[in-house]
């Protein structure tokens, strides 16, 4: 049921080759740097650290960063039925996360904004059931990605 609800989403808008959905995933990081300031620090291209969100949103870099978020989203969606083979890359996706100061902590912040963006693009069709869906398949991607941290060794 929960993959129904994912993938019955999917076709909503929430593809990678949907229309207009850079402009939902960049509400997500509006969002997101709303809720939390001091992400936006982390987000650095050619050593440029950026003055206000708007600065770092309105970055070739950042929108090329925005293509691969959804491209990982894509790749979960399209692999419900087996995310384990995708386990290998989230895990070195949360090494590369770790590496550049990311948090553990603040996938929790990532995952609210990303459920907002799902409800102000999807509306009325974002139902309590689509809002677990959507959280579970979260979940399981982020406990893949801090598998990353898991497996480095104690002082990196």
């Amino acid at each position: 049921a929960e993959q129904g609800c994912v993938q019955r989403q999917q076709g909503l808008g929430v593809s990678v080759e949907g229309r207009g959905i850079q402009k939902w995933f960049f509400s997500c990081y509006c969002r997101l740097f709303d809720l939390d300031p001091d992400l936006l620090p982390l987000f650095q291209y050619n050593c440029k650290q950026f003055s206000s969100p708007q600065e770092c949103l309105s970055a070739p870099e950042f929108l090329d960063h925005i293509r691969k978020v959804m491209l990982v989203i894509d790749a979960a969606v399209n692999h419900l039925e087996n995310l384990s083979c995708l386990e290998e890359y989230l895990c070195n996706l949360g090494k590369k996360h770790q590496a550049v100061g990311v948090k553990v902590e603040s996938f929790s912040t990532v995952g609210e904004s990303l459920l907002y963006m799902l409800e102000k693009c999807l509306g009325t069709a974002f139902s309590p059931d689509v809002r677990e869906a959507w959280s579970k398949l979260y979940g399981a991607v982020v406990k893949a990605m801090r598998r990353g941290w898991d497996t480095l060794p104690e002082g990196d």
